[in-house]
């Protein structure tokens, strides 16, 4: 399963009066497991950013002044994306500037959704914390994600951290690492005493172990819905 967590900066709230994308940040995820193959850019938007937005994010226009536009960048990026689930915190926010930019280019270019699927963590987050405060500054203080480098927006940086609250909000574990080179040594054992007709003494849990672990299982099952190692 490969996913794409993404976020933009642009230079204001609102795509119909034709405000830019000036950054955009992703993360890939392959099974649940970063890759480190991410994509980031900066965009010229050939308009002013709004103040407001300079406050939020930092990035100016003479920051800008020398980087690629959209057009030189699009297929790289849609080369990047395709056949991916989009991870993205309040999706019709970034996914109407993205559509938007290529509504722009007028070369016939498919919206997001023909493109990729579309996960939207603000909607999941509202659905399992109702009532609360549901911005990615509140998640991180929930699921104990460090965000102290996040002194402003960023769209890469805020990519990365959204990665690691998806992955706590929904189980917390990111890949179980069986190809690791720790885990290939102590099957190498095992296999090893088995062959050679050792006696493997058998350590049944204490009753303290197991009902740790099955406070364990119950806190995967009420963070996502289900836990697969509780199925009987």
């Amino acid at each position: 399963m490969r996913q794409i967590v993404l976020d933009t900066e642009t230079t204001g709230l609102e795509p119909e009066q034709d405000h830019r994308i000036i950054e955009i940040g992703c993360v890939e995820m392959v099974d649940r497991r970063l890759t480190g193959n991410n994509f980031h850019v900066y965009l010229q938007p050939d308009r002013v950013i709004d103040a407001g937005a300079i406050e939020v994010h930092g990035i100016t226009n003479e920051f800008l002044e020398d980087k690629p536009r959209f057009p030189d960048i699009v297929e790289d990026f849609i080369a990047y994306i395709s056949g991916a689930e989009l991870v993205i915190h309040n999706a019709p926010f970034d996914v109407g500037f993205l559509d938007h930019e290529m509504k722009r280019m007028q070369a016939g270019m498919p919206p997001i959704r023909e493109i990729c699927d579309v996960l939207d963590t603000l909607v999941m987050a509202r659905r399992k914390h109702p009532g609360k405060r549901n911005n990615l500054d509140a998640l991180c203080d929930r699921y104990t994600v460090d965000n102290s480098k996040r002194d402003k927006h960023g769209a890469l940086l805020d990519a990365e951290i959204l990665a690691e609250v998806y992955l706590a909000m929904t189980g917390g574990q990111t890949s179980l690492s069986l190809g690791s080179e720790r885990t290939t040594g102590n099957r190498e054992s095992v296999r090893k005493a088995i062959d050679t007709g050792l006696s493997l003494p058998v350590i049944e849990a204490a009753h303290e172990e197991l009902t740790a672990h099955a406070a364990y299982l119950q806190h995967l099952a009420d963070q996502s819905g289900e836990c697969l190692w509780d199925r009987e």
